[in-house]
C-alpha cells in the first residue's frame, strides 16, 4: 500500500488512495547503423587522440605504441595525431555501423 497515491478530487477536502499507472513493457528500440557508428567514431577518434596527447607527456606510451602499429601514421606529433584520429573514426564507425546492424537483425529474428 506504500506506493499507492494520494488524491483530490477537485472541489473536495477529502483524499483517496489510488494505486499507481502501471508500466507496460514495450518492444525493444531499433538502433539507428548511421547514428550509432557516427557516436562510436566519435568517441573512439577523440580516446586515441587523448592517449596520444598523454603519451606527449609520458603516459601511455605503450597505448601510443599499440596504436601506431594498428593505425599507420599514428604518433604523438600533431599530424600524427590526425591521421590516427582519422583511422580511428574510420574503425570505430565501422565497428559501430556493424554492431547496430547486427543487434537490428538479431532483434528483427
Amino acid at each position: 500500500m506504500s506506493n499507492w497515491i494520494k488524491t483530490k478530487a477537485k472541489g473536495s477536502d477529502s483524499e483517496t488512495m489510488q494505486e499507481p499507472p502501471r508500466t507496460t513493457i514495450s518492444e525493444p528500440s531499433r538502433l539507428e547503423p548511421n547514428a550509432f557508428g557516427l557516436a562510436c567514431g566519435i568517441f573512439w577518434a577523440g580516446a586515441v587522440a587523448a592517449i596520444g596527447l598523454t603519451a606527449r607527456v609520458g603516459w601511455g606510451k605503450r597505448w601510443e605504441q599499440l596504436l601506431a602499429d594498428m593505425y599507420r601514421g599514428f604518433n604523438e606529433s600533431r599530424s600524427g595525431l590526425i591521421i590516427g584520429a582519422g583511422w580511428a573514426f574510420m574503425d570505430g564507425f565501422t565497428s559501430g555501423y556493424l554492431l547496430a546492424s547486427l543487434y537490428n537483425r538479431i532483434l528483427r529474428d
